[in-house]
């Protein structure tokens, strides 16, 4: 079964041709011998990257692996310009980035909606002959071509955009607190990588404002090497503002895990430790106040933590408030 999302794929794009200029000389039933009168030749279409909020995934892209913009049309008699080769609109998801692999060189970034980037500038429609009329020259026979459209391999890679990213083992409730929090319905159950895409829900907060929040799949142990799916969605977490570490109460040790989720994100970019994070224990109606107290005494001293349940709905509000609070810092 093939997945609908997609966060990878690479592209063949080819802007358009510009249009020869027209070589005409002016004739009609009173000109037998009129001076030039060719049009210039109309600009190949460009390839244009669009940002749309409205797609989420680069699926739709995995089977056009080849897009062509139209050429410009050549210039012709009566001074007439050639039609400009229409521009090609690709829409991708916001947080798309275009490499050129060739040169591995990122060619745009696409972060917000409606916005456009030129991939691929279309060729330059060619002048026509009236261009070239001089003193010397009255009747110049020559015109010049269009210039030749651009072309190239392309890597398209989406980086979810989110205000906040869960971060956590599997099974660590990531889901879970998603769907409690927003509206956002991923799939939820007790094994691991239940979550095989990142998932965004949009959390709502005090007075009508809201932020985002992402489901990041699970990492484990030496994902940043290639083990296991997290892998895979390490580079979503680069484009999160806040980073919510979440371990389960009845982990076997809360430190160790910490330390192993740091470490991942530190061996697959280091600039990540940079990011504001927050630590939510989960899971923690299983634990009674004296619990509460002892496993306290023994967490992570470097990161503000609280103890919470998405099933119970214990400090899920003060839970929000924090991350409110990291986001507007």
């Amino acid at each position: 079964m093939t997945s609908s999302f997609v966060d990878y794929i690479k592209i063949f794009l080819r802007s358009g041709k510009g249009g020869k200029g027209s070589t005409h000389l002016h004739r009609d039933k009173f000109t037998t011998k009129g001076g030039p009168d060719g049009g210039d030749g109309g600009r190949g279409g460009h390839i244009i990257l669009r940002g749309n909020e409205n797609v989420w995934t680069l699926l739709a892209l995995r089977y056009q692996k080849h897009i062509f913009a139209e050429n410009g049309g050549d210039g012709s008699k009566s001074n007439s310009s050639g039609s400009n080769g229409t521009d090609v609109y690709v829409d991708v998801p916001l947080g798309t980035i275009a490499k050129d692999i060739e040169t591995n060189e990122i060619v745009c970034e696409i972060t917000e909606h409606n916005q456009e980037k030129i991939v691929l500038s279309g060729g330059r429609g060619g002048l026509g002959n009236t261009h070239f009329k001089s003193a010397t020259n009255q009747t110049p026979r020559y015109a010049q071509a269009g210039e030749e459209g651009k072309e190239g391999w392309f890597s398209l890679e989406l980086k979810v955009l989110a205000d906040v990213g869960l971060v956590g083992f599997p099974n660590a409730g990531k889901s879970t607190l998603l769907r409690v929090v927003s509206a956002a319905k991923p799939k939820v159950a007790d094994y691991p990588f239940t979550t095989l895409t990142p998932n965004l829900g949009i959390v709502s907060y005090r007075d009508g404002a809201s932020f985002v929040m992402a489901d990041i799949p699970g990492i484990i142990e030496g994902a940043h090497e290639g083990k296991g799916i997290g892998h895979r969605f390490l580079r979503h977490i680069e484009r999160n503002s806040v980073l919510l570490f979440m371990i389960p109460a009845d982990s076997k040790n809360i430190v160790q895990e910490y330390d192993i989720l740091l470490r991942e994100l530190e061996m697959f970019n280091q600039d990540l430790l940079d990011k504001p994070r927050f630590l939510a224990i989960t899971k923690s109606d299983l634990l009674d106040s004296e619990l509460k107290k002892l496993l306290s005494a023994e967490l992570p001293k470097d990161i503000k933590t609280l103890f919470i349940s998405s099933v119970t709905q214990h400090n899920i509000s003060e839970l929000k408030d924090a991350l409110w609070n990291l986001l507007h810092q």
